[in-house]
């Protein structure tokens, strides 16, 4: 199996046991494990196509999602998102709008967009296909979405539903399971060690003393990968084959 395949599975984990909450994932890799999600262990899980319409895994309609029910469950808490981040820091902080100076910026990206609303009002979680110092930063150029030391700092309302589940890499999976909320490697792809990510990540990383490997998709798993989800195997070019 490929190192795609097993980032599949651990993007899909990302939504485990969330009910009946609407999946948002951008990227081809976190789409696969959202839809791999809905098919095996979460069928509560709700897709949408981006708009107004509700689908099933196969892309087939289901249900209307109008613009007002859209914004109820994004303001309470109902929605997973799953993005991804130019920058991301220990705590969480992202950044998707620039890089340098914000007044002066010596590379314009996205733009904030929806980070700061999505992180504050519904968990959010980060999709990394190319772990490197350039992504996790010690300090991000500019604040898009908010992390835990942020959240806190703000109060009470900030902190209702403001969750990041997890960070999945093409390294491994990583979590805020510290006592100050700061990011902690919680699993390794098969093929990595911690020597790589820790060159890899540009700030001081939690490593426990025993570091998991991040699970094998079962043979099911793999045939819905392979056969039903992404037949085409788009995953690879989002990640590249990987260890086998």
């Amino acid at each position: 199996m490929t190192r795609a395949e097993h980032c599949v599975v651990a993007c899909a984990e990302t939504w485990r046991d969330n009910g009946e909450v609407l999946a948002s994932p951008m990227g081809t890799i976190p789409s696969v494990g959202a839809r791999l999600a809905r098919l095996t262990f979460s069928p509560d899980l709700l897709l949408t196509d981006g708009e107004a319409l509700l689908t099933r895994p196969g892309g087939a309609v289901e249900g209307w999602l109008p613009y007002r029910r859209h914004l109820a469950m994004v303001s309470g808490g109902r929605r997973h998102v799953m993005m991804g981040a130019s920058q991301l820091d220990r705590h969480g902080n992202q950044n998707i709008s620039c890089i340098g100076d914000w007044e002066r910026p010596a590379r314009q990206l996205l733009g904030v967009r929806g980070a700061p609303v999505n992180t504050l009002n519904n968990p959010v979680s980060y999709w990394i296909p190319r772990h490197s110092p350039r992504v996790f930063v010690e300090r991000v150029d500019m604040v898009c979405g908010v992390g835990y030391d942020r959240a806190a700092a703000a109060g009470p309302s900030a902190t209702r539903y403001h969750r990041i589940p997890r960070v999945v890499s093409d390294l491994g999976v990583f979590d805020f399971a510290t006592p100050d909320r700061t990011m902690r490697l919680a699993s390794l792809h098969p093929g990595v060690t911690v020597e790589r990510v820790l060159e890899a990540t540009g700030f001081p990383l939690t490593v426990p003393d025993a570091v998991p490997y991040t699970r094998d998709p079962t043979p099911e798993e793999l045939r819905l990968i392979r056969e039903v989800i992404d037949p085409d195997g788009l995953r690879d070019r989002e990640v590249g084959a990987g260890a086998r």
